[in-house]
């Protein structure tokens, strides 16, 4: 029985299946809109957790998320995308708009903010994109500096605001500012390489 579990689990996050829950849900299919949550709901979690930093406010996000993916549904486009990281940026998004609306300072902890240094640590982004796009991600990441590298970090995968970045790494915000943007640009021009 617990092989069938496995097996069922495993199918339940293959690309293709959530694409299929995902079309199903722009036609109002509950059924499919609960498989998604049971199928998607503990990765989206996991990424608010990651963000906030305290689990009662990213339940309580992830159920603002999946009613945004209810309405959204229909936006959906598997050809822009995988599914599940089509999934995890409304949360990740979300994330970040509630921090911005709460002005949360985030304290990073030592080890987190050195593993940010680590490119080791840069597989998190493996887990919601392809392989080819988390290794494309990856080798573009590597190609920022250190300063941009970290500070995109930060702004993208921790939600932390410019304000917060800069008090993080003690570096003027005009400086922080300029690293993510540039940063992000030169991220933008290397994944469509």
């Amino acid at each position: 029985m617990t092989s069938h579990i496995d097996m069922e689990s495993t199918a339940e996050l293959d690309p293709t299946h959530l694409e299929g829950l995902l079309r199903r849900c722009a036609l109002r299919d509950r059924a499919a809109y609960e498989e998604l949550y049971r199928a998607a709901s503990p990765k989206i979690l996991a990424c608010l957790i990651a963000i906030l930093r305290r689990r009662d406010l990213a339940e309580d996000a992830l159920q603002e998320v999946f009613v945004r993916v209810w309405r959204r549904s229909d936006q959906f486009d598997a050809y822009r995308g995988r599914a599940m990281a089509w999934l995890v940026s409304i949360g990740r998004y979300h994330a970040i708009d509630l921090l911005r609306a709460n002005r949360a300072t985030v304290a990073l902890s030592d080890a987190t903010a050195a593993n940010l240094d680590d490119p080791g640590a840069l597989s998190a982004f493996d887990s919601t994109e392809s392989e080819l796009t988390g290794a494309a991600l990856r080798r573009c990441l590597e190609q920022l500096t250190p300063e941009q590298r970290r500070s995109v970090l930060l702004a993208y995968s921790h939600g932390l605001s410019h304000d917060d970045i800069a008090t993080q790494v003690a570096s003027p915000l005009g400086t922080v500012k300029s690293w993510v943007r540039r940063g992000m640009q030169s991220l933008r021009r290397c994944m469509q390489s």
